[in-house]
């Protein structure tokens, strides 16, 4: 994630989501145990109920103290369009006579968009009342995102190619968003020929604090950052769904290239997805999104990528390109700016000397490496038919010529 001294905001790749679930109401096997199992049929009947929207069904597994919460929450997911709802219990402890505390997975599958589940992870307190368990408890596991849903109202948009959520927002401001979503995936869709759902999920929360909450990490780790994407590299095509994540107060300082670079950069996560893996390093994938986003503009080396173009004219040209560790936020907003203008740059000279075709095909044979070592080795021999050195040199150069 990167933030442009002049507030120009870059978005990015962020975070992992839990383990992949079964899909729609149905759960994978519950631990061994009478009790696991018991309830794990009750949560499986909980989450029929909400996707036939049997409120009646869906309220009978919980204590009345819950009721007014759970038709809450009933309500606000009307809004949205579920394919799929699951809970699997992964763990249960008795706390006492007829009482356990589960931790269960929780995944939703958006209908139309998600090919696996979003995930999260719960912790649900349970009683067992004349044979029958009934759920006194639910809450996020420590660490644990919250869901928008849990935030406020949901305002729903579809677009063409988009599906916009939004808590506190107004439908004017998710429908600017849904427009440029609608144009970002015809552009990644372009650039990456890849099998992805050609489709993509936009979360807008109120605030950044409640940005921070959907991401379970502290707001501040996101300050600056116009939008996230989340989601588990490599994991197939079930793996859990991705979203990207609007940071609304710094997505709103931005102009209009701004906006449509930032969620056409993260539009390409997602469709990039299975071929990120371990073995792709952040140069890569993030100075790939940023190729795609820049692709077919009319911005300049100079531009895109003032940092570093500052950094060569003052003599300090980067001796490699940029590890995983210097795209870690919170530091240095200069020196992020700069891995990230290296990532570019460094796409950007395999699509003008090898050919676009290239490019792509480079990232695909680097995430198809098992593990992280020898993967640019072999993808530069194989694809490039060059070795790492001749390409930092090449590298190297090609920043002197387009920032010099």
């Amino acid at each position: 994630m990167a933030a442009r001294r002049s507030g120009a905001v870059r978005g990015a790749a962020a975070g992992l989501l839990a383990a992949l679930l079964a899909l729609g109401g149905c759960a994978a096997p519950a631990p061994a145990g009478p009790a696991s199992q018991e309830i794990q049929s009750v949560l499986d009947a909980h989450a029929r109920a909400l996707l036939d929207r049997d409120e009646a069904g869906y309220l009978a597994a919980l204590d009345p103290a819950l009721a007014p919460a759970a038709r809450t929450e009933f309500d606000r997911l009307a809004k949205i369009p579920l394919g799929g709802w699951s809970y699997r219990v992964t763990d249960v402890d008795r706390t006492g006579e007829g009482r356990v505390t589960a931790r269960a997975e929780l995944g939703h599958r958006i209908k139309g968009y998600d090919s696996g589940p979003a995930t999260t992870e719960r912790v649900l307190d349970l009683a067992e009342r004349d044979g029958r368990w009934y759920v006194t408890g639910d809450r996020a596991a420590e660490g644990a995102p919250q869901q928008l849903w849990q935030q406020g109202e949901v305002t729903a948009v579809t677009g063409t190619r988009s599906l916009v959520l939004g808590v506190g927002q107004s439908r004017e401001r998710l429908r600017e968003i849904a427009a440029a979503a609608d144009r970002a995936v015809p552009a990644v869709g372009d650039a990456w020929h890849g099998n992805w759902a050609g489709r993509v999920v936009v979360l807008v929360p109120a605030s950044i604090d409640a940005m921070g909450r959907l991401l379970g990490g502290p707001a501040d780790s996101y300050r600056g950052i116009a939008a996230v994407t989340t989601g588990r590299a490599g994991g197939g095509p079930t793996a859990p769904a991705d979203r990207v994540i609007v940071n609304p107060d710094a997505y709103a300082v931005l102009g209009a290239f701004g906006r449509q670079m930032v969620l056409t950069h993260e539009t390409t996560h997602v469709a990039t997805r299975v071929q990120t893996t371990r073995a792709t390093p952040v140069w890569l994938s993030e100075g790939f999104a940023d190729w795609v986003a820049y692709r077919g503009t009319d911005r300049t080396a100079a531009q895109a990528a003032p940092e570093l173009r500052r950094a060569v004219r003052g003599g300090d040209l980067p001796a490699r390109l940029p590890d995983d560790e210097a795209f870690a936020f919170g530091g240095d907003a200069e020196a992020l700016a700069r891995a990230y203008e290296g990532g570019w740059l460094a796409c950007e000279l395999i699509a003008d000397r090898w050919g676009e075709e290239k490019l792509t095909a480079f990232y695909r044979a680097v995430g198809a490496h098992p593990v992280r070592g020898g993967a640019l080795e072999k993808a530069l021999a194989e694809v490039l038919e060059t070795t790492p050195e001749r390409f930092t040199a090449d590298w190297r150069a090609y920043l002197g010529e387009r920032l010099g």
